[in-house]
């Protein structure tokens, strides 16, 4: 292949994932094609790609991206798994797809540029958007409820006293 060639495929692949910060790296080795399919399905039913792409290709065109320290986890067969969407839910998705299909090697994940590369398995027990998300909600209304919780709670024993006293005014 000339080295025309090279750079186009490189610009290619820089143009594909130049904008992504987060990724999986993972062989393929040894499963079947049809297994092959399903978990590219499944990849693709949480907005993912998987690719496979040559590894010293790779390394080139990820230079000066957010995923270039995953450039080091591409030794032999290996396949890219991006997400335009959440990664955290691709890595448990994969670890899950791995249960599966015995053939999946987990290898290395990346995320948010982080140069400090890690496995998938660790990726896949961080928590993700959505629960950070709701944590932080819980968090920032707690105050409140317990404040709500405080002066309902005088209200509702004068409340109880009064009907006592009517209660009691009827009986007589």
């Amino acid at each position: 292949m000339s080295k025309a060639v090279k750079k186009l495929m490189a610009g290619d692949v820089h143009k594909r994932y130049g904008g992504f910060s987060s990724a999986c790296v993972v062989d393929m080795t040894g499963m079947k094609v049809q297994d092959q399919e399903r978990l590219r399905k499944l990849i693709r039913s949480k907005s993912g790609r998987v690719e496979v792409i040559k590894n010293r290709l790779t390394r080139f065109a990820l230079q000066g991206t957010g995923l270039e320290p995953l450039g080091k986890s591409f030794r032999g067969p290996c396949a890219l798994v991006t997400s335009s969407e959440s990664a955290i839910d691709i890595a448990r998705a994969l670890m899950d797809a791995a249960k599966e299909f015995k053939a999946l090697k987990l290898k290395q994940a990346i995320f948010e540029g982080d140069p400090s590369l890690l496995t998938v398995e660790q990726m896949a027990k961080m928590r993700g958007r959505r629960e950070l998300l709701g944590e932080i909600a819980m968090l920032v209304s707690s105050p409140g409820r317990s404040l709500a919780g405080c002066l309902s709670s005088p209200q509702a024993k004068l409340a109880g006293c009064l009907k006592a006293i009517v209660k009691k005014g009827e009986a007589a």
